[in-house]
């Protein structure tokens, strides 16, 4: 059954986490490695993008993570699994943490403790992962050095917490009619989403979605917000001035497992840049895609919470702003 396919792969993959944190830190790049097949198609954000291979994947990422972060340690919040177009994933949300003392993807390091947020959708065969879609929260990175290069954040930038029901790693059988229910709220809320009618947020109805209090954990640069108005004025307003004719599709993954559900995209949004005052920059008029992750957390009838994951880099690159040589000069300007 394919429950049973699915706690197994999970399974593996906690297993395989365990063991890299149970290494020393000399073979925590190798121990990496070893979660992937060694044909392994890994995409992640820009600049690191799509490596193939097991070993173009060690040099190009985690031998240079771990450089520069040499006491690295990694923590998963939110594990699930899920089947998706007949495969079978493996998804994960949390944070790499260690001292940062050596430059990394152009970011100079802070010489003290910082966190790396993450999201990962892992396709698995045999054990391990022949497919992954990654992002790494590199503005929240650049923030934590002071090198944010773009207009303050409108929601709050801070440590991005775990569920607050502390149950995200699932580790049982999940009861399929649970998992069928809190996919069919995430689906609904997102068709919901799309009936925006440019005009009033109310057309989207979406009080019958989410919890009044329902705390919003979105990206570097956009910030956490608690419930409606937050929310509205911290994301979604700045967001469907700036894509007014956004458009969803193309997931690799939407998973459900118990009171969860995840999501990714590669990218999942398309739109037009119409709109100013998003992360504080002018509208281009060019066309993007957006790739993104979505994790949520189902309290009864009502979505309670909502981490969400933008390559934001990525975007930025197609709307043509380098940030990472803004924060390159940022950076320098500091010493």
């Amino acid at each position: 059954m394919i429950v049973e396919r699915v706690h197994a792969a999970r399974m593996d993959y906690l297993a395989a986490l365990r063991r890299v944190e149970a290494g020393s830190r000399g073979d925590w790049a190798a121990a990496m490695t070893a979660l992937y097949a060694d044909h392994v198609a890994w995409h992640g954000p820009r600049p690191l993008d799509d490596r193939q291979g097991a070993a173009a994947l060690r040099a190009a990422v985690w031998e240079p993570l771990l450089r520069a972060f040499p006491d690295i340690s990694r923590r998963d919040d939110i594990v699930l699994g899920g089947e998706f177009a007949g495969g079978v994933w493996v998804t994960s949300h949390g944070h790499y943490c260690g001292n940062f003392v050596a430059p990394w993807l152009g970011i100079a390091p802070s010489g003290r403790v910082a966190t790396l947020r993450f999201g990962e959708f892992c396709r698995i065969e045999a054990g391990k992962v022949v497919e992954a879609y990654v992002i790494f929260d590199l503005p929240d990175l650049m923030r934590q050095c002071g090198c944010w290069p773009l207009a303050p954040s409108i929601g709050a930038m801070q440590a991005v917490p775990g569920p607050a029901t502390h149950d995200g790693v699932q580790v049982g059988l999940a009861d399929p009619a649970e998992s069928r229910r809190s996919l069919d709220l995430v689906e609904a809320m997102i068709a919901g989403l799309m009936r925006y009618d440019g005009m009033d947020f109310a057309s989207m109805d979406m009080d019958r979605y989410w919890h009044p209090d329902f705390m919003w954990y979105g990206p570097g640069g956009i910030g956490t917000s608690k419930g409606f108005p937050g929310y509205r004025q911290a994301h979604s307003a700045p967001f469907l001035a700036a894509f007014p004719d956004r458009v969803g599709g193309d997931h690799k993954a939407r998973l459900g497992e118990g009171s969860y559900v995840a999501s990714t995209g590669w990218p999942s949004v398309r739109a037009t840049h119409l709109g100013g005052g998003w992360l504080g920059l002018p509208p281009t008029g060019r066309r993007v895609g957006m790739r993104v992750m979505d994790f949520w957390r189902r309290d009864g009838d009502l979505l309670a919470e909502n981490w969400v994951l933008i390559d934001v880099l990525d975007l930025l690159d197609q709307m043509g702003v380098d940030i990472l040589a803004r924060a390159s000069i940022t950076a320098k300007g500091l010493q």
